[in-house]
């Protein structure tokens, strides 16, 4: 199974001709059975045959047009704390994927006590919960009776919706689309031949588009360029945001090379990792970014782990990590803030286990977008008497 997996994603991100009867062939025919389907009910709701209904709130949904990791973790933390920053109240509603409250939905976090762990949360909502203060986050499959929950326990000025663009039974005020500046429509497939959920003509239906990783694209300006050219983006504000990778957490171990640079680890910042042999891990739909990313550290990396995205770590998976570690001499272990949260319960590590997380930045437009959110919560702000 993981051979098969292993040949679809190659496929996926492969722009390569479809020979006739070549299993890339058949996923071609699957990707465009897939994308009729999907332009035949975006256009069933524009027609009113599907009904999307609406909160009486303002609702910004966060979102890409692609599977994989665009950054919409870090952006939702960005944005709540954003829209709590200029004086409204936010509510965070994801999905909850893989989490045991995913189908019932429930309350992770009321803004100021943790209400549900990893396992029954979902991952990514227990890690945005556990770092947003303020700032209450719901998990729920059905976003609009999330939406309901947080309005009734809450009342909040703002619902911001984790990776939601493409759920369009729930009304939104304002649809932030987040385009990986490397390769913004992957290899122009839909899935499963490329890794398209929509095709471009959705972002007829974004307010704003965010370029993320736009800082390792040497020719970042020109793929603006393109977007600001197009018919369908031509009239909607492009931003360029850059991922800033950050020390969340240092776990001593076993053996421990860190003790004499405390100093350096409190500050979170990852130069202490230079020159050090990395063992690195993660569970992620991009992992090989990851591993580029520690490489950026100038540490070195003495060899690697990938899982599927959401992985579910298991003792043996556990066990062998270590054992890798071990045979490749590394100093330390290193991995995602997602991918820790997996892995937490376990207190001993045989070296020191490093834990980066990510958080967005719009470096010198970081006043525009800044601008760009006040403008439109002012607006909302004015349609629902709220000031």
């Amino acid at each position: 199974m993981s051979n098969i997996i292993r040949i679809i994603e190659k496929i996926m991100a492969d722009k390569g001709a479809s020979p006739l009867f070549s299993f890339r062939f058949f996923l071609s025919v699957v990707s465009k059975v897939y994308g009729g389907a999907v332009k035949l009910r975006e256009k069933l709701y524009q027609k009113g045959v599907f009904q999307s209904k609406r909160l009486p709130c303002m609702v910004i949904s966060v979102g890409n047009l692609s599977v994989g990791g665009t950054g919409k973790t870090p952006m939702t933390i960005y944005l709540a704390n954003l829209i709590q920053d200029l004086g409204y109240k936010a509510v965070v509603i994801s999905r909850g994927y893989r989490g045991r409250a995913e189908k019932a939905g429930g309350i992770v976090s009321d803004g100021q006590v943790l209400l549900m762990g990893p396992e029954t949360a979902g991952d990514e909502p227990y890690m945005m919960a556990a770092k947003l203060k303020n700032v209450p986050v719901i998990v729920g499959k059905n976003r609009w009776e999330a939406g309901m929950l947080a309005v009734r326990m809450f009342q909040p000025d703002v619902l911001v919706l984790d990776d939601a663009f493409q759920h369009l039974k729930l009304g939104r005020d304002l649809d932030l689309v987040l385009l990986d500046c490397r390769r913004p429509f992957g290899n122009g497939h839909m899935l499963p031949r490329g890794i398209m959920r929509e095709p471009v003509s959705a972002l007829s239906r974004a307010n704003a588009l965010i370029l993320t990783r736009s800082d390792v694209v040497p020719d970042a300006k020109k793929v603006l360029q393109g977007l600001k050219s197009g018919s369908l983006t031509a009239d909607k504000p492009v931003f360029k945001s850059f991922h800033v990778p950050y020390v969340h957490k240092v776990i001593k171990g076993e053996s421990s090379i860190f003790d004499q640079k405390s100093q350096s680890v409190s500050t979170c910042e990852p130069e202490f990792l230079k020159g050090q042999k990395a063992f690195v891990f993660s569970g992620l739909a991009d992992n090989g970014d990851f591993h580029r990313t520690v490489q950026g550290l100038d540490c070195f990396v003495s060899g690697c782990m990938e899982f599927p995205d959401h992985h579910p770590y298991s003792g043996v998976d556990i066990e062998n990590i270590f054992q890798s570690a071990r045979q490749a001499n590394a100093d330390c272990l290193v991995t995602t803030e997602k991918d820790y949260v997996r892995i937490s319960y376990r207190n001993t590590y045989p070296v020191d286990l490093v834990v980066l997380g990510i958080k967005i930045t719009f470096g010198d437009e970081d006043d525009a977008f800044y601008t760009f959110i006040q403008s439109k919560l002012h607006c909302n702000s004015l349609k629902w008497g709220n000031v």
